[in-house]
């Protein structure tokens, strides 16, 4: 295995962790009385906010993998700058259980509900700024890529990496307006990256992979 395998095996491992933990929320509160059917589907109904924080951050997280792996997939060689930006993405995708049990267990909480889904707000807005940053250091010079890679044209497409930079912070003040309606923009933003991605430049003649683009 070569040193960007390291990385990218690594890697999986913290994606496979924070993605499993996230089923930790889906729970019935066990001080609630369940005697009957009825009783048990509204128990179940109840813990709607843990659905809907389960499935914005399985997508989010499971699209943060994908970038991740579309991307090292043109890896040949890392140095000790991209190890730590590396690093710095994991950290907060290792952390992103951690606003979605907030959102859980907050998001019908007038006031605590604005407050839990602005910190994952910001937890997006981290996500944005440190895969960007990889993005950056991987185009600064472009030694670390292998030879299919265009470099000129992989520093052209900084600024369309760059653009969950300006539409998380969007999203952190509106998280005070509509917690609600702020997650399931999360949600769309979430399946718009899913299915706008964007190729990684290559040289002509170049083979691509088959999962050759990453959402931007």
């Amino acid at each position: 295995m070569n040193e960007s395998g390291r990385v990218e095996a690594f890697s999986d491992g913290i994606f496979a962790i924070a993605i499993t933990l996230l089923v930790l929320q889906l729970a019935v509160d066990p001080h609630t009385q369940v005697d009957t059917a009825g009783q048990a589907w509204r128990a179940l109904g109840h813990i709607w906010p843990a659905y809907d924080a389960y499935l914005v951050s399985f997508l989010v997280i499971g699209i943060m993998w994908l970038n991740h792996h579309t991307v090292f997939g043109y890896v040949a060689r890392v140095d000790r700058g991209l190890l730590v930006l590396n690093l710095m993405l994991l950290l907060v995708v290792a952390a992103l259980p951690f606003p979605t049990a907030l959102v859980s267990d907050w998001l019908q909480k007038p006031g605590p509900a604005e407050v839990s889904v602005a910190v994952f707000s910001g937890f997006m807005v981290a996500h944005a700024l440190t895969f960007q940053t990889l993005w950056w250091w991987l185009t600064r010079t472009g030694h670390l890529f292998d030879k299919r890679v265009d470099v000129e044209a992989a520093r052209r497409t900084r600024l369309r990496f760059a653009a969950g930079t300006v539409a998380y912070p969007i999203l952190v003040g509106l998280s005070f307006v509509s917690p609600v309606l702020t997650l399931g923009l999360h949600f769309a933003l979430a399946l718009y990256y899913a299915f706008n991605q964007l190729p990684i430049p290559l040289k002509p003649g170049a083979a691509a992979d088959d999962e050759g683009a990453v959402a931007i």
